[in-house]
């Protein structure tokens, strides 16, 4: 499968240590979002399964990504890079997929790992899926629970992590499934596997996850409708519904938007606009938290693409003032909380965040790596349960954060690019151990922050 094109700048093609340089003046400019992560992974597996040629704008071109279009390749379905951004996918049809020559290897795409599972489940077809380190310790029973019931067989049996050798039965059992944690990719892994089953497949969640899928599938041609009731929010999918190729623009990433949208939070007289941002209520909860910390945040030019609504964000700095958030915040807003964790720690009093247990099983312990982040660059830090309790240093009354501390990342994107933007305001710069994850969401990251004016050291010593 092709991989994108070389950035224009150098930093996102090193690895190793790397520092931001602390912010001398004030960020300003404009810059435009990248493509979403989770709508990018979807686009590729509808149109692989789909009768005719999907055309794709705006694909994230990020690692993660580009292992799930290598896994629809693999599975039969034709895909290739047209131009930057601009991808075709000629799909197979539903329950077509074929058994894969080797190994599919998903590198650290956890999303992209565990929908497939699902979408292979729709396919009489055998394969072994591999990732790397980082992925392989990742839990994988509560999307393969749900999935054995509609007929998909592991091996080894019973073991939670991969590798695994996964076959697929002959034809999908359709079930109701209550999920007894909300998860967006476990939903979303049983909706794909009941594209095939006959019938109509069920599913309860404790309270309404990220909907990217039901949306896309809608797009796509696919019988599937919502209700929230008392008892959760109900999804139903009719199977053996044929899905219909379509065009589709990707909108921005809102986890990407974070890092750009907390550095002019925390960088005093910044002024910068983020364009192409999806708004989604299942995940907004970042633009909920850091209004109630005082930022300054207008919604301009509200539009739509590929079933979701789109804006551009223009950012004032402002002083932050310490929130509590409850844990039912956590869903909307679960990939940020490592970028909400840096302005918590510049805001004016002591902060609190609950319900963030999902932060421990994620591309590493988050909780964990946040507190031992912070308390390495002078922040007090500490969890209690499952919550998250950060002092505020109140930058913009009393100076910055004292920093001077090496974060262990241990290969997660989005802590090595939270702590960086936390050195933007240390008195001394802030070390992460390392940088290469970073392409594995968001490519164009040092490119797209030295735009605004963030300056960025890849050469710091080890």
């Amino acid at each position: 499968m092709p991989q994108s094109a070389p950035l224009a700048n150098i930093f996102a093609q090193k690895t190793g240590a790397a520092s931001c340089a602390p912010a001398k003046t004030s960020l300003n400019g404009t810059i435009t979002i990248p493509g979403d992560k989770s709508i990018s992974h979807r686009a590729l597996m509808l149109g692989a399964i789909a009768i005719g040629k999907t055309r794709i704008t705006g694909l994230l071109e990020g690692d993660d990504v580009l292992a799930t279009g290598r896994a629809m390749r693999a599975f039969g379905a034709a895909v290739e890079k047209t131009a930057l951004g601009d991808w075709s996918v000629k799909g197979v049809g539903l329950g077509n997929f074929i058994t894969p020559e080797s190994d599919v290897d998903f590198g650290n795409a956890g999303t992209g790992c565990r929908l497939v599972m699902g979408l292979m489940t729709a396919s009489p077809c055998k394969a072994r899926f591999i990732g790397d380190a980082s992925l392989s310790k990742r839990p994988m029973k509560r999307v393969l629970y749900p999935l054995q019931q509609m007929g998909l067989q592991a091996e080894p049996d019973g073991q939670d992590h991969l590798p695994l050798t996964l076959t697929a039965p002959q034809r999908p059992v359709p079930i109701s499934y209550k999920l007894p944690v909300a998860s967006a990719q476990v939903k979303s892994a049983i909706l794909l596997a009941g594209l095939c089953a006959p019938g109509e497949t069920h599913i309860i969640e404790p309270h309404p996850t990220r909907d990217h899928t039901e949306r896309m599938l809608a797009l796509f041609g696919a019988d599937i409708r919502t209700e929230t009731k008392e008892d959760g929010h109900h999804v139903w999918l009719k199977g053996e519904t044929q899905l219909m190729a379509r065009d589709i623009i990707v909108p921005g990433d809102p986890s990407s938007a974070a890092f750009p949208l907390i550095a002019a939070l925390m960088v005093a007289g910044s002024d910068i606009q983020l364009n192409n941002v999806m708004l989604s209520v299942h995940r907004d909860g970042l633009l909920r938290a850091v209004a109630q910390m005082g930022a300054q945040i207008t919604t301009l030019n509200k539009r739509q693409a590929a079933g979701e609504d789109v804006v551009d964000l223009h950012i004032k700095s402002n002083g932050l003032c310490a929130i509590e958030l409850a844990a039912d915040i956590a869903p909307s807003m679960i990939d940020e909380y490592p970028a909400l964790a840096m302005l918590a720690a510049c805001a004016d009093g002591t902060s609190v965040f609950h319900g963030l247990g999902e932060l421990r099983v994620k591309e590493s312990d988050r909780l964990a790596a946040i507190i031992d982040g912070l308390q390495a660059n002078g922040v007090v830090a500490k969890a209690d349960g499952d919550s998250l309790i950060i002092e505020g240093a109140n930058i913009f009354q009393n100076g910055n954060i004292t920093g001077g501390g090496r974060v262990e990342t241990h290969h997660d994107h989005r802590i090595a690019m939270s702590f960086l933007m936390l050195g933007l305001v240390t008195k001394t710069p802030v070390i992460v151990d390392d940088i290469a994850m970073i392409a594995t969401s968001f490519p164009s990251f040092f490119e797209l922050m030295a735009e605004i004016g963030v300056a960025f050291n890849t050469e710091t010593s080890k």
